[in-house]
């Protein structure tokens, strides 16, 4: 960056002025895919987590340097002062790594495991404030989760301020607590939305390891979160049957100009009476297909929002390396086999699961939403809803791909516009 100051590296604001470029530009209207994919390939891109870390780093130890000078060695000081003062080590587990290079990896990775932002969590002195937002925003994932025990122990200690040594306290009462041994009671609700009601009612240890003898009894108790899953089911079923309205629209047109072929075919016919003409004619007309929700198919998703991505002779998506944006939409296709993997329960919902699928749906309420500002905000709303019920945060315009499905509900025609930039970062 040319600048120095930190909010030069307000990832949010940055976003946010790229989107007003390429919309307010003048030539949105007839070059809004161009416009988008430009934005996309040359402005727009995904942060590294060491991006985000450096950044909170910055901040709470209030550093006055410039942003851009400060040397990797300083933060890497600071992490280990600070894991040394809170009495954190390198690792939940035993490892001959030392804290410095550790700290080396995750100042300068592009992601890390999940569990390294709830060690960090321990050596920063993180709030649950903190921890959420680096797993919702830095590694794009769901809020800490209610149904992992080791997760709900972390919580607590976060949420009352306690240290890693009380953690580790934690962690082997846990251990050694049998299924329900301090309670008899079971967790009625599954839903992640439930269970986490639950885990906020806990205000001292005891009720911390009744709980957690919850959990453990209920150890076949899917950790993948139903309430995202229930919220996908709800936009599938509504995806399917927009496409069974769009393919009973084509067929209805198709089948019409078959229809009129068939009464020119019988007009020829003077052999048949007009009334026997008739009922030929409208036993033809019964013949057309009438889809339903039922008939619609992975492969129908997939042909529909994936439609501008090529294929390959087996009719498979072209591999995602061949996009000029896959850095930016890296794992973001909604293909058959990753809808397939979600029915099937073998994938956990994600975010952009979501946002795709509600996009779709909106991309067909344009008689519902003709001016392309109000239908913008009426996405913006339910999309933050369904992400807060299912405790993945609000849209987070810094994630190229969000940035993209806003630019393209503000367009005339979103679903196009949509497939227009898939086309072109794979054609240009």
């Amino acid at each position: 960056m040319e600048n120095h100051d930190i909010r030069d590296f307000d990832f949010t604001d940055a976003a946010w002025e790229s989107l007003y470029d390429v919309v307010d530009d003048a030539q949105f209207l007839n070059k809004d895919a161009q416009l988008i994919y430009d934005s996309l390939k040359h402005r727009l891109r995904i942060r590294s987590f060491g991006d985000y870390l450096k950044r909170y780093i910055y901040l709470k130890a209030g550093l006055t340097d410039p942003f851009n000078e400060i040397p990797l060695k300083e933060y890497q000081l600071i992490i280990r002062s600070s894991f040394s003062d809170n009495h954190t080590p390198a690792s939940f587990t035993l490892t001959t790594a030392k804290l410095s290079a550790l700290s080396k990896n995750w100042l300068t990775q592009q992601t890390v495991k999940r569990n390294v932002v709830f060690l960090l969590g321990f050596g920063l002195n993180m709030s649950v404030e903190d921890v959420n937002m680096f797993l919702t925003k830095a590694l794009r994932e769901q809020e800490i989760n209610p149904k992992n025990p080791f997760e709900v122990i972390c919580w607590y200690c976060y949420h009352n301020q306690y240290s890693y040594l009380k953690y580790e306290q934690l962690w082997q009462i846990y251990n050694d607590t049998m299924p329900n041994s301090l309670d008899m009671g079971r967790i009625y609700c599954e839903q992640t939305i439930g269970v986490r009601n639950s885990m906020h009612m806990i205000h001292d240890d005891a009720a911390l390891i009744a709980h957690l003898a919850k959990l453990k009894a209920n150890e076949k108790m899917s950790a993948m979160s139903l309430t995202a899953k229930q919220c996908f089911d709800e936009l599938y079923d509504e995806a399917r049957d927009l496409i069974a309205k769009i393919y009973n629209a084509y067929e209805a047109e198709e089948y019409e100009n078959a229809v009129q072929k068939y009464i020119r075919k019988l007009s020829y016919n003077d052999r048949l009476y007009d009334s026997e003409k008739q009922k030929r004619i409208e036993q033809f007309r019964s013949r057309r297909k009438v889809f339903c929700r039922e008939d619609i198919t992975e492969s129908d998703i997939e042909h529909i929002i994936c439609a501008a991505i090529p294929t390959d002779r087996h009719g498979n998506l072209t591999p995602s390396k061949a996009s000029k944006l896959n850095d930016q939409f890296s794992g973001k296709r909604f293909s058959r086999q990753r809808i397939g993997d979600i029915l099937a329960g073998k994938a956990e919902v994600t975010r952009f699961d979501l946002i795709t699928l509600n996009f779709f749906v909106f991309s067909q309420k344009l008689d519902e939403y003709p001016e392309s500002k109000t239908r913008y905000l009426k996405f913006y709303e339910s999309m933050n809803a369904i992400l807060e019920k299912c405790f993945l945060g609000k849209l987070y315009i810094q994630n190229p791909y969000e940035c993209f499905v806003l630019m393209c509900i503000l367009s005339d025609e979103p679903l196009g516009t949509y497939a227009d930039v898939w086309e072109l970062s794979y054609h240009s």
